[in-house]
């Protein structure tokens, strides 16, 4: 009997923990905000698009939700890309490349993984 107490009383305990762990709040990430100034000053150091016409441009090719966009530079031509990851209506996603020079759609591709 003394032994089930103990059993229950861990039970209790690590429950009691986890409830703590899962209910702490979240922090804030900054990243999203520097990743969104780096852009912005890459895009207006190079003459590109912003970031904001680059996600228009992407859902007008696929409409859907916005999960990220990124601006990369090209690794086998010269020039600038932004990548716009988006999830359609189905919940399958999708990556837009948009010419972030030109603003024109390069390549609609579903992402698979």
């Amino acid at each position: 009997m003394e032994n089930l107490k103990h059993k229950s009383a861990g039970f209790l305990i690590m429950a009691v923990l986890c409830s703590l762990m899962a209910t702490q709040p979240a922090w804030a990430d900054d990243d999203d905000e520097d990743d969104i100034q780096k852009m912005t000053e890459t895009a207006k150091a190079f003459g590109l698009i912003t970031w904001e016409d680059a996600k228009s441009k992407a859902l007008a090719a696929k409409p859907g939700v916005v999960k990220e966009v990124e601006l990369e530079r090209r690794k086998f031509k010269s020039g600038w890309d932004y990548e716009v990851e988006i999830v359609d209506a189905n919940g399958a996603e999708w990556e837009v490349y948009i010419d972030a020079k030109t603003g024109k759609v390069n390549s609609v591709n579903r992402d698979w993984f």
